[in-house]
């Protein structure tokens, strides 16, 4: 039957784990009472024999009678000895039983209280799934190892949460912003083809319309997995990059559109070494210089700025722009978010910043946003400076 093997391997693994944490340590007070109460009857055992062989010695054919009985005075010590030591085996023996009984019910009792809330938290995560991540321990009482261990799990749980809220909303983002391309390729198709005076003009503008659409569904593709590439991983190059280099072509890349909607652009000269991978920290400056660009004013400006210091090298680009609140800010790197524009807008895929947030933290830099006063945005990324 499908699925038998596997849950007989399981239940084989359950069965050889042995007996629990709580069995384990009850064994394990018992046996040491055990040991320290046999070890208290045989040193009383051996200090009664030795208390009583030091009686003093009768002179000999003197009656004595011991227990009853008639013994022989040289042979009194001897039998006061062996009398004494019966007496602590027999009282002694019951007491070693009823003290490791009671040890081991006393260990039983106080082990389960104590790990009651061990309890708790593994029947937490036997209850966890990706629909009820919202439950926590909240475990109460004292804050000893086993509440530090349910706090430890609960703030887990609160990363968990994020992490997997955070996918859903980029799975669900990345499922419209591909369907928006995809919809109007088939409006586009339908609509034409359903149309039999058609001419080439039309059939020319059609395809005009579908090839925008398809590079922007490329692009989109494209970002989505440069993303996925960039997040949570290590880099495989290290080496001296020149940041105001990689500015530069970006800037190049950018100068047509800049132009067009008469930008001023103010450039770094100076040179900004920082260490990293060239490809993934081109791709920074480039994110930037578009975002830059495309969510500017007509005739407005672009500040570029580059510095290093013993520790950081920064790089800093600031545009001219809508006013953007300041409780918004930190949302631009979220992915699919866009100051002020629509989801439907053709200029952006939304997921810049978050390329640029991913690629930072994989160099181990630092990362921030900051509204201007006056309209637009500055974007600061910081990266170890290279020796």
């Amino acid at each position: 039957m499908p699925g038998t093997e596997p849950m007989r391997a399981a239940a084989r693994s359950i069965t050889r784990r042995g007996p629990g944490l709580r069995t384990r340590l009850t064994l394990l007070a018992t046996a040491l009472v055990a040991a320290v109460s046999g070890l208290l009857l045989w040193l009383g055992w051996m200090l009664v024999g030795n208390v009583v062989a030091a009686v003093p010695r009768l002179p000999a054919g003197t009656p004595v009678r011991v227990g009853g009985v008639d013994v022989p005075a040289e042979l009194l010590g001897e039998a006061l000895r062996n009398s004494a030591r019966h007496q602590v085996l027999l009282v002694g023996g019951f007491a070693f039983v009823a003290v490791v009984l009671a040890a081991a019910l006393l260990a039983w009792t106080v082990t389960g209280r104590v790990l009651r809330p061990l309890h708790d938290v593994t029947e937490a995560a036997r209850r966890l799934s990706a629909e009820s991540l919202d439950e926590r321990i909240a475990l109460s009482g004292p804050r000893d190892e086993v509440a530090r261990l349910a706090d430890t799990f609960d703030a887990m749980l609160d990363r968990l949460q994020a992490a997997f809220d955070s996918q859903r909303r980029f799975v669900a983002n990345a499922s419209h912003e591909l369907r928006t391309p995809l919809s109007v390729i088939r409006t586009e198709l339908d609509v034409t083809l359903s149309d039999p005076n058609a001419d080439e003009a039309e059939l020319r503008r059609m395809a005009d319309v579908v090839r925008e659409a398809t590079a922007r569904a490329e692009r989109l593709v494209e970002a989505l997995l440069l993303l996925a590439r960039t997040e949570g991983v290590e880099l495989a190059v290290r080496e001296p990059v020149d940041l105001t280099e990689l500015v530069g072509r970006a800037l190049r890349a950018v100068e047509p559109e800049a132009r067009q909607r008469g930008l001023r652009i103010k450039c770094c000269e100076e040179p900004a070494f920082a260490v990293g991978d060239p490809a993934l920290l081109e791709r920074v400056a480039g994110n930037l210089l578009e975002n830059a660009v495309r969510h500017n004013v007509a005739g407005g400006w672009v500040e570029i700025t580059t510095g290093s210091d013993p520790q950081w090298t920064t790089l800093r680009v600031a545009s001219s722009g809508p006013r953007i609140p300041g409780d918004q800010v930190e949302t631009l790197f979220e992915p699919f978010r866009r100051a002020g524009i629509q989801r439907t807008a053709r200029n952006g895929a939304g997921l810049g910043l978050s390329i640029v947030q991913a690629a930072t933290q994989a160099h181990n830099g630092r990362v921030w946003a900051e509204a201007l006063p006056t309209g637009g945005l500055a974007v600061t990324v910081q990266l170890q400076v290279a020796p």
